[in-house]
């Protein structure tokens, strides 16, 4: 660890996390270990917390905020009140643009394989099985635009039942938020999703989530297993593709100075195998320390420094 450490003094970091974190989430200890090693006086708030005084910090880095599914918009306000009294990181309108998964849709114009989407406005209702049918999916997958831990997701098959059920969820959903429609893609139930994290712009390493058997969730609070993984050299080339779409968007939005300080890309296969782009989480991801020590090392070096 010594050879990744710079001391530091009078430095106080924000680790924006939620108020009612899992026990189990202990992934962020290490980095919580590796700042510490650093000297920084390490602070663990709640992003909602009212009384905190993040002005009185040297930055905030967002970390386990996983409760603002259903207030995103106070928690982009929060993040952009944040921004303006502290370095933030990401930055504010990373936060704005990264929280609606129309994302995927922007760097899919500009060229990464993402997973084929159809997008449903809130109150705008669609016949989902005219669109199953114009697609030829033989099974369909839905969530919401804004979302996360497999929150109001379905799987369904493109059948009589199948199809109800998913009109069902489509009617009740979108009188309050929009949704989108994929193609159900089985190999996830047998290859799982694969996590690429990148710290200050290089990819770290890689982390395959395995769902339990019979089930497609692959958060760990489903039951899902992960372990250390490795691309070979096309793989590497599709998420590549993936970065450089993102770069591309961020730059022409000005969003952010590229890189930021941390990205995770997760990945499903196609019937053909290819990888596809399902996330680009660029806001509050895991980043799987737990399967590298030298991640959280690297990523404590690059937040410092970034701070300067």
């Amino acid at each position: 660890m010594s050879g990744f450490s710079t001391w530091v003094a009078d430095m106080r970091i924000a680790l924006a996390t939620c108020r009612d974190l899992p026990e189990w989430e202990v992934d962020d200890a290490p980095l919580h270990a590796a700042l510490r090693a650093r000297g920084v006086d390490l602070r663990t708030p709640a992003w909602d917390d009212a009384r905190f005084d993040w002005a009185a910090c040297d930055a905030c880095l967002i970390r386990t905020t996983w409760d603002y599914m259903e207030r995103r918009d106070e928690f982009v306000a929060w993040a952009e009140s944040v921004g303006a009294a502290t370095r933030l990181f990401n930055p504010a309108p990373i936060v704005r643009w990264n929280t609606y998964k129309t994302y995927l849709r922007d760097i899919e114009r500009r060229g990464a394989p993402v997973v084929p989407t159809v997008w449903i406005d809130a109150g705008r209702p669609i016949d989902v099985g005219a669109v199953m049918s114009q697609r030829g999916w033989a099974a369909g997958f839905l969530k919401p635009v804004v979302g996360a831990t497999a929150r109001e997701t379905l799987r369904f098959r493109h059948t009589a039942e199948g199809l109800a059920a998913a009109a069902a969820h489509i009617e009740r959903l979108t009188q309050r938020e929009a949704l989108m429609l994929q193609p159900y893609l089985p190999r996830v139930e047998t290859d799982g999703e694969l996590s690429v994290v990148y710290i200050d712009g290089r990819p770290s390493h890689v982390v395959r989530k395995q769902p339990k058997p019979g089930d497609y969730r692959v958060q760990d609070d489903h039951g899902a297993t992960d372990q250390r993984w490795d691309l070979d050299t096309a793989e590497r080339a599709r998420v590549a593709m993936v970065m450089a779409a993102a770069r591309a968007e961020v730059e022409q939005r000005n969003l952010c100075a590229w890189p930021p300080l941390y990205a995770r890309v997760d990945l499903l296969r196609d019937e053909e195998g290819e990888l596809c782009c399902n996330e680009l989480e660029l806001v509050e991801p895991s980043l799987f320390f737990r399967h590298s020590q030298a991640a959280a090392e690297r990523l404590a070096a690059a937040l410092i420094a970034r701070i300067g």
